[in-house]
């Protein structure tokens, strides 16, 4: 059924007119637990870039522009400030908008804008003045002591109003100024959390947190009623908080998406996958991995939660592609790091059925968030980057249809010595192995790249037939379970590429050497077709 339905979606998109799909809203489909973005009516895989949080002024967009041309980048991420749309109390100012929906058509390169509002990294650092600094009207949280902190209250009704009020005339001057739908997706505030103390203390907040937990939530989520602490216990505390932004985003998204109901999401400030931390050392209460339940519960209107991943360690970042890669969780990275180790990391998304990769800031203003990310956005650290963006750039619109279809693969090279310098990817019957550091002629063993920088990613065409690609790697294919007398061997492989028309045109068969040691990728843009067969 969803195959049928897929081949439908894309039927149309192929027998519809140019004004059809430019109008045809962006929208996120789910099913049997994988996801596609669905953009002009067809699955769309974005080859993002988020710019720094200050370069989002028009005098900045010039030193963005040649970053995203030089990534082949299709898609950017853009701050949209509160502080920036309404810098007096019911005075809006789109001018940033509207040039950069002008500019990012004239470059031919998808949105997504980012609202920064209440919560930006936490802090309300991009509401206006005229909020931020009235405590009285737009009341801080108050911790365990009694003390007023740095972030606004998810209780303060009136913050909500405002922040709504702003967010919801933003998003009717979209409707009005993209109706092409330039803008595909909309992040709704910014790392949303508390660090320092685990929830609000204020009246309001204490109030709820003694009184039951909401009859939806507990439905939702399938526990027993009661109080936040007789259900949650020791976690108490972090769920409510959770509860509370989340059911506050909930509301600002609620409204945003009556006006224009676009695809909205979250993004998450990570903490250690591995190990339990006190609470008040990240944002607690924010889309963290040990409350994405009670975020989906308390935010139906948020359509993912993406996690901004900035550590390159193997480990930690697999471990955030399986908590965020859920059944009921569309995968998503809005945010990674610009450094060059964090490039491979690519294969193992798009592997994995995620409909997006955003390396953070990606322009030429000279800031470099460094150690988080690259020490200087040099050139070689780009093509990093833009080496993935030119090969997946001709498959933005075939590789995403087939991670719909359950039929893709992708691994990143592993830096713990106990991996092997090797990763396993099972297909069907087959598996594939692809391993890191190996001459491209005989049978040396695998001690990884000087630094980690390959990536191998595989999809399905068709009965025993499969895309393979990626860089820096050997891919070598086997018959786990052979039946009696059943032998494998690899009958063709065709290096080739893409039409504009997503039909494939052969450009050479590979064989002899170059597969007599396992199919091996250098730096080399390479697109393979490999038909695997038996023989007795």
């Amino acid at each position: 059924m969803m195959k049928a339905v897929l081949a439908g979606v894309v039927g149309a998109v192929l027998c519809a007119t140019a004004p059809v799909l430019a109008a045809e809203l962006p929208r996120i489909v789910a099913d049997h637990g994988r996801h596609a973005l669905l953009v002009d009516g067809a699955p769309y895989l974005m080859l993002g870039a988020q710019i720094n949080n200050s370069s989002a002024w028009p005098a900045m967009l010039p030193k963005a522009w040649p970053t995203v041309a030089q990534l082949d980048a299709n898609t950017l991420e853009v701050p949209i400030a509160w502080e920036q749309i309404e810098p007096k109390e019911g005075q809006f100012d789109f001018s940033f908008l509207d040039q950069l929906l002008t500019e990012a058509r004239a470059h031919h390169v998808h949105l997504v804008l980012l609202w920064f509002g209440t919560w930006k990294n936490t802090s309300p650092s991009y509401a206006p003045a005229w909020v931020k600094l009235d405590n009285k009207r737009f009341p801080r949280m108050i911790d365990e002591k009694g003390q007023s902190i740095y972030a606004l209250s998810p209780f303060a009704t009136t913050t909500l109003d405002a922040d709504r009020a702003a967010f919801t005339r933003l998003m009717a001057h979209l409707k009005a100024a993209d109706p092409d739908h330039e803008v595909i997706m909309v992040q709704v505030e910014n790392e949303t959390g508390t660090y320092g103390t685990v929830r609000d203390h204020s009246p309001a907040a204490d109030k709820a947190f003694a009184a039951p937990v909401p009859a939806e939530i507990v439905r939702r989520m399938g526990v027993q009623a009661g109080t936040w602490s007789q259900v949650f216990g020791a976690d108490a505390d972090e769920q409510f908080h959770a509860w509370a932004i989340a059911r506050y985003v909930d509301a600002v998204a609620a409204a945003g998406k009556a006006e224009l109901p676009l695809p909205m999401y979250v993004n998450a400030s990570l903490n250690d996958p591995f190990k339990p931390q006190d609470p008040k050392t990240y944002s607690a209460g924010g889309p963290t991995h040990q409350v994405l339940a009670m975020w989906k519960a308390a935010a139906p209107h948020v359509d993912a939660i993406g996690p901004d991943i900035y550590t390159s360690d193997f480990a930690h970042y697999m471990k955030y592609l399986d908590l965020y890669g859920r059944p009921d969780n569309m995968l998503f990275v809005p945010e990674t790091g610009n450094a060059k180790d964090y490039a491979r990391h690519f294969f193992a998304v798009v592997g994995r059925g995620g409909v997006g990769f955003s390396p953070f800031g990606m322009d030429q203003t000279g800031y470099y968030n460094f150690p988080l990310g690259a020490a200087k956005l040099d050139a070689e650290t780009i093509d990093a980057f833009a080496a993935n963006y030119r090969l997946f750039r001709p498959l933005e619109r075939i590789w995403p249809k087939l991670a719909y279809e359950g039929r893709t693969w992708g691994v990143s090279e592993p830096t713990a010595p106990e991996a092997g310098h090797k990763q396993v990817m099972t297909l069907g019957r087959w598996r594939a192995t692809a391993t890191f550091g190996q001459w491209q002629f005989g049978i040396d063993p695998p001690t990884g790249n000087p630094t980690p920088s390959g990536g191998v990613a595989v999809a399905e065409l068709g009965p025993d037939e499969y895309l393979v690609t990626g860089y820096h790697a050997r891919v070598s294919f086997d018959l786990p379970s052979p039946k009696p007398g059943e032998h494998m061997i690899i009958d063709r492989v065709e290096e080739g590429h893409f039409d504009a028309d997503g039909h494939w045109v052969f450009e050479r068969v590979w064989n002899g050497d170059e597969v007599d040691y396992g199919l091996n990728f250098t730096g080399l843009p390479q697109l393979l077709k490999v038909k695997l067969a038996t023989y007795r």
